[in-house]
């Protein structure tokens, strides 16, 4: 198998291919250093990159246990980068910090401790916004990460590199974080697959505060659905350092996906009848797409939740004020480090400074609230369905859209408030393929399941992945450099 045939092969296929021994993984990390030496100076997704000949050496320790017998998982010999908010021992977590620019940890985070024991090896770490604060992946130590569909773009965020080295096959899978849509946006805008799992279902730690931080969440990004359910497989499961953490075998994601989804009920929420503005092109590019689930079956109807939208916007406001504030409290307090945040973290932290403990014990009942809401909807629909973002992939040069489809934005996120429905409800979302505008730049849907249902979400991706045309459709970047083999839906 030669190096292109390696890296187009999805991840389900690599760890078989790997274990069944017809490829080593001295090879895989060849195949993969030279993709990332051939396309990573154009988009600048993968950072602290390591030293060669140290992978290989690990890669070739890696061989030896296999021609021993031993195995340690599905990611034995994956080259990986985890993202740059996730510690990694050994190798420099910034945080895209400038401050934090040297900063090695002497341990790894829960999620990055469980790759590592699944045999992956870090070849670095994917780029981030500053303490991923933004959709648009850029930051003081490494500059932006472009979009692989079109580099004068924003690949997304916060999880853009890791995004933009999936979809230029830089990485077989990826890990990434989502608190407001930073596995969701960057997937939507890179063609692959980003899922924000349910909340507890992968233990975020080690951190200060174990009970409250419960909108943010660690989780999968890949190519195909399953590759996704795999990596799920691996960072999913009880840890009792992590006190709400779920229960469960997290071996159910690494079935085989495929399912009948006849008369499944999809509810289409759209633009929340009107109340987020967007891009021309986005809504009509993702109602078009909505004709996929009645090519599998499903039946689609416009849902609309009994709750005040500007009201969930303030409950948001609140809640993630409060907690960026808390988590960042010592390096604002500190006048050096406080000089070197970008202004949309110095607003954050001001914004949660000023907050009285009512106002968030408001927002937490206006949280639950929206989660009854949506319990509500589910009643009549077994999925909601909306955008992965309100606006296109845009310069990647701005910091971040000041105006979408005819509104002012008021704050630096505003433009993403597409996603937080799902993050407030702790549900399951995946961001899958939409299509594509006149322009060639992608965009995704948000698949949004039940409480706890993230296998039936895995599910009707993989079937949405199996019924759309434009699945194997690739960066034209890797057309130019004639990798026209292999596709996103290798059947393995």
């Amino acid at each position: 198998m030669n190096p292109t045939e390696l890296v187009a092969l999805s991840a389900t296929a690599l760890s078989t291919a790997i274990h069944a021994r017809s490829v080593s993984c001295r090879e895989v990390m060849q195949a993969y250093l030279a993709q990332i030496a051939r396309f990573n100076p154009q988009v600048n997704a993968l950072v602290s990159l390591q030293d060669p000949e140290r992978l290989l050496a690990e890669a070739d320790r890696h061989d030896e246990a296999l021609r021993r017998g031993e195995s340690m998982g599905w990611m034995h010999g994956f080259p990986q980068a985890p993202k740059d908010l996730a510690a990694t021992a050994g190798i420099p977590t910034t945080m895209g910090f400038r401050a934090l620019a040297q900063h090695v940890p002497p341990h790894d985070a829960w999620v990055v401790e469980r790759m590592r024991r699944a045999g992956a090896i870090f070849v670095g770490k994917s780029n981030t916004p500053e303490f991923g604060l933004g959709s648009h992946t850029y930051n003081g130590v490494f500059g932006a990460t472009r979009n692989a569909w079109d580099p004068a773009r924003s690949a997304g965020g916060s999880s853009g590199g890791a995004a933009a080295a999936l979809a230029l096959r830089m990485l077989p899978v990826a890990d990434g974080s989502d608190m407001m849509g930073s596995l969701r946006n960057p997937a939507g805008w890179q063609h692959i697959y980003g899922m924000r799992p349910s909340m507890g279902l992968v233990p975020h730690g080690p951190a200060d505060e174990l009970f409250f931080q419960q909108l943010g969440t660690e989780g999968p990004m890949g190519r195909t659905p399953q590759d996704v359910a795999m990596l799920l497989s691996v960072q999913a499961g009880p840890d009792p350092r992590a006190p709400l953490s779920q229960n469960g075998d997290p071996a159910r994601f690494a079935a085989p996906l495929a399912r009948d989804f006849a008369g499944t009920r999809i509810g289409w929420l759209g633009d929340y009848g009107g109340r987020l503005p967007m891009e021309a092109g986005v809504l009509s590019l993702c109602q078009a797409s909505l004709r996929h689930f009645e090519d599998i079956g499903c039946t689609v109807e416009d849902a609309r939740p009994d709750f005040d939208m500007e009201r969930l916007w303030r409950t948001w406001l609140t809640l993630r004020s409060f907690l960026v504030a808390g988590r960042l409290r010592p390096v604002y307090a500190d006048a050096r480090q406080r000089a070197l945040l970008k202004p949309e973290a110095i607003w954050e932290i001001e914004q949660g400074r000023h907050l009285d403990a009512q106002a968030v014990y408001r927002a937490t009942c206006d949280r639950s609230a929206w989660y009854g809401a949506l319990g509500r909807l589910f009643e009549r629909c077994d999925y909601l369905v909306l955008p992965s973002a309100q606006v296109f992939p845009f310069d990647v040069d701005i910091a971040w859209p000041k105006e979408v489809g005819g509104r002012a934005m008021d704050t630096y996120h505003r433009w993403m408030e597409v996603v937080i429905g799902g993050t407030l409800a702790g549900l399951p979302v995946i961001a899958v393929p939409a299509g594509f505008n006149a322009e060639g730049l992608p965009m995704g849907l948000q698949i949004m399941g039940r409480p706890r249902a993230d296998l039936e979400v895995l599910q009707i991706a993989d079937a949405w992945h199996r019924a759309v045309p434009f699945a194997d459709r690739r960066p034209p970047m890797l057309d130019a450099h004639g990798m026209h083999t292999g596709g996103s839906k290798d059947p393995a």
